[in-house]
């Protein structure tokens, strides 16, 4: 394992067939751009397959238009794929790809900034006409003036090399020219001795009811592939050793897919039917999508008419002895949140997963951010309070589901999970676990009378000693009718009451039942043990704030870190671990809600380092933020103090 995400050029040896040198690596990223209609995202999805079979360990960030057709050739209409790719196990998507594919004039100017310094641009050349110039704001043609000397970059007209490559299909000049996407996936899997069979395949079973488009897309491929064998523009290629990964079978996997396969688990592991009601909404429909296809393992799904009908299907479900999940985001939570609040008063176990998106109201669709944890605590009338839960990465959020499922059907509370867009989108490799040491957890379902009082009758409302939680009845079973609603309930009969101290005593139990349960204690990364400085954060900032203490610690400096999975109830040695260390440092993608929180709970002076741009925070950015605060130093840059928000620059 290295101590940064820096890349290490090994060692370079000719080969003699080619004269080439083959230069070892132990780290790559790499960034596919254009056009929203370019087939970016599946380029960087089969150059991500490729790289998984390979073996090595890698993490992606998509990212693309929130417009359903931008206008072409627009910047608002790029559309990207970076994956980052290494002989050893990494946390992050990186931050500067070594190597940018921009298809057109827009996708070099949305992202040539990012390029490191003497990184390399490969450009398709047939786009970069004077009116795609014109669109961006290019007075001259960048690949000709001079403006790129930095960088090593190749011009290669993908589209009229693809177009060549496929003269003999049959295919209109239009169809030939969308192949270019896989010209420029087989350059780059020639560039980086990518295995190409698993591509070929997979446009086989893709395009299996137009095999004309299958064989010509193969075709382009590997046009591509020969065009870098061929060429002599390219003095090198590049080499990346498999990584060193725990045996066991392993697959790709976004995180939106694993909380889809966490969901059927949960299943699996409660013995109880999956039903998930839920609404479409950018970027959470893909469980919906991926959840329909497994109604073979118990699953029903239910596209609901808008937010509001999906959690009360699901609640429904629930309150007849199903696993009720309701998926959504940000602003869909909004909509659910007077069905959540009665699940709380209902007292039924129901899973709520908001894939957290930019905002306020329809804000950035497509881009990721972490500004609903306060909703998440607090967004409901009342004192309703939902226990709360935050995967770390993409493989996570299947282990999230599962502990998820078990805190709502143990203790019969809703509970809140916390994803991002980066989460759902971004992908790495997961091991796959064995469905025997899933672990299993009983409904406990009441099927008997259990009046205190000798009569015979059911009370909804006593509470187990332990959990604190309440009786779960499958409507039917005989002896135990009874009545749920919204209304406030009696202590143990569940009559509707409206006595003061009844209602006291309610509202108190209910916040006990979530203090009580018991969540993990917090883990911390201090190699040394004597770090002054504590790094804490929840959810996806886990990969960057990693990545940016190994660089710290590469660098001979002594810091520690943590991440907060349990949000609600938080871990029992957390105001511990807090005292334990000088300076604590909250970088969170919101305006400080995590730092708000620990300052008021555990009255330590935790510093918020804040960011709101869309994008997951960047390993260089955290290093230097890191480094500032062990040196004394606050940056004002996108942070607050004491809670108060530096105006930016």
């Amino acid at each position: 394992m290295t101590s940064s995400d820096t890349a290490v050029d090994h060692s370079a040896a000719g080969t003699p067939a080619t004269g080439r040198t083959v230069q070892k690596r132990d780290r790559v990223v790499i960034r596919f751009a254009g056009d929203s209609g370019d087939g970016m995202q599946l380029t960087g999805d089969r150059f991500t397959a490729e790289t998984a079979a390979f073996g090595n360990d890698l993490s992606t960030l998509p990212s693309f238009p929130a417009e359903i057709r931008a206008p072409a050739g627009t910047l608002p209409g790029v559309s990207s794929f970076q994956l980052h790719f290494a002989d050893y196990d990494i946390l992050t998507p990186g931050d500067r790809p070594d190597v940018l594919v921009a298809m057109n004039p827009a996708a070099l100017k949305a992202n040539i900034a990012d390029l490191a310094a003497g990184g390399v641009l490969i450009a398709n050349t047939d786009e970069f006409t004077k009116r795609n110039l014109a669109k961006v704001g290019y007075e001259s043609n960048p690949l000709e003036d001079g403006s790129l000397t930095e960088y090593q970059v190749h011009s290669v007209p993908m589209a009229t090399l693809a177009r060549g490559a496929l003269a003999e299909t049959g295919l209109t000049k239009k169809d030939a020219e969308r192949a270019k996407n896989m010209f420029a996936l087989g350059l780059l899997s020639w560039m980086y001795h990518r295995p190409g069979e698993s591509t070929e395949r997979f446009l086989r079973e893709k395009f299996a009811r137009r095999p004309e488009l299958a064989e010509a897309n193969i075709l382009a491929f590997r046009a591509g592939h020969a065009y870098g064998e061929t060429t002599e523009s390219f003095a090198a290629t590049y080499e990346v050793a498999p990584a060193k990964l725990e045996v066991g079978t392993y697959r790709q996997i976004t995180g939106n897919t694993a909380l889809a396969y966490g969901i059927v688990a949960a299943g699996h592991s409660t013995g109880l039917p999956v039903f998930l009601g839920s609404y479409p909404i950018t970027p959470a429909s893909d469980i919906l999508h991926e959840l329909a296809r497994h109604k073979a393992f118990g699953v029903t799904t239910f596209q609901a008419e808008d937010e509001i009908a999906g959690v009360g299907a699901a609640l429904g479900a629930a309150f007849g002895g199903a696993l009720g999940v309701t998926t959504t985001s940000g602003p869909g939570i909004s909509l659910k949140s007077e069905t959540i609040g009665l699940a709380v008063a209902l007292e039924l176990p129901l899973l709520v997963i908001d894939v957290q998106r930019g905002g306020p109201s329809t804000g950035l669709p497509t881009k990721t951010e972490q500004a609903d944890l306060l909703q998440a605590m607090y967004g409901r009338n009342g004192e309703a309070p939902v226990p709360v839960i935050a995967p770390r990465s993409p493989g996570d959020c299947f282990d999230a589901v599962l502990e998820a499922a078990r805190i709502a059907v143990t203790y019969r509370t809703p509970v809140i999970l916390l994803s991002d867009g980066s989460l759902a989108n971004g992908s790495e490799p997961w091991k796959v676990p064995d469905a025997a040491t899933l672990p299993t957890v009983d409904p406990g379902f009441a099927t008997e009378p259990n009046a205190p009082d000798g009569s015979g009758e059911f009370w909804p409302y006593l509470r187990d000693p332990e959990t604190h939680a309440r009786p779960w009845a499958l409507p039917g079973t005989p002896g135990l009718e009874h009545r749920l609603g919204g209304l406030e309930k009696a202590d143990g009969r569940g009559t509707i009451s409206y006595d003061p101290d009844n209602h006291d005593r309610m509202v108190r139990l209910r916040q006990a039942k979530i203090d009580h349960i018991p969540v993990p204690d917090l883990e911390v990364d201090d190699p040394t043990g004597d770090a002054e400085l504590l790094v804490i954060g929840w959810g996806s900032t886990y990969g960057p704030i990693g990545a940016a203490a190994r660089r710290v610690r590469g660098l001979g400096r002594r810091v520690a870190t943590a991440n907060l999975r349990h949000l609600n109830p938080m871990p029992a040695n957390l105001g511990a671990v807090l005292t334990r260390y000088r300076r604590v440092l909250v970088p969170e993608m919101n305006l400080g809600q995590l730092a708000m929180l620990l300052r008021a709970r555990y009255l330590v002076d935790a510093a918020s380092y804040t960011k709101v741009a869309g994008l997951p925070f960047r390993a260089e950015e955290l290093q230097q933020v890191i480094l500032s605060h062990l040196d004394g130093h606050t940056p004002a840059r996108f942070g607050s103090v004491n809670g108060k928000q530096e105006v930016p620059a």
